[in-house]
């Protein structure tokens, strides 16, 4: 029996998610002195920054909708720097999803014994934000 924190369940399911889709992996937990980018992915020509977020019913709203505009900038200023690191991305088209999971039952946030038999609702949601100079500079 595996146990992971829910943060890590939500990520490997989000992984999972994207290499059924194609997706390769670029990276995983990228770190900043800005923040983390949970997952770095890219399909053909485009390089995508991934937040994860997982909810259960007692907290308000929908998971995608936690990505606040302070996440936001932390994210695109983090991908700056990975794209500085890795140049070999620098001409990707670069975008920002968000891969939401709604439990539908209250668990524990840090230790469940088998968090694959939870059901959930699942949103991914593509160019959830972009890359702006604007937002960066805000």
């Amino acid at each position: 029996m595996t146990i992971f924190s829910l943060g890590a369940w939500a990520e490997h399911e989000a992984v999972e998610l994207l290499i059924q889709h194609h997706y390769e992996v670029v990276k995983l937990n990228y770190f900043s002195r800005f923040g983390e980018i949970d997952i770095i992915a890219k399909l053909a020509q485009d390089l995508v920054f991934v937040e994860v977020k997982a909810r259960t019913p007692t907290q308000m709203g929908h998971a995608f909708e936690v990505v606040s505009l302070s996440k936001q900038r932390k994210m695109l200023k983090t991908a700056l720097l990975f794209l500085q690191e890795y140049p070999q991305f620098a001409q990707y088209y670069c975008r920002f999803d968000v891969i939401g999971f709604d439990l539908h039952h209250k668990i524990a946030k840090n230790v469940q014994p088998d968090l694959s038999k939870i059901s959930y609702d699942r949103s991914w949601i593509e160019n959830a934000f972009t890359l702006d100079a604007d937002l960066i500079n805000l």
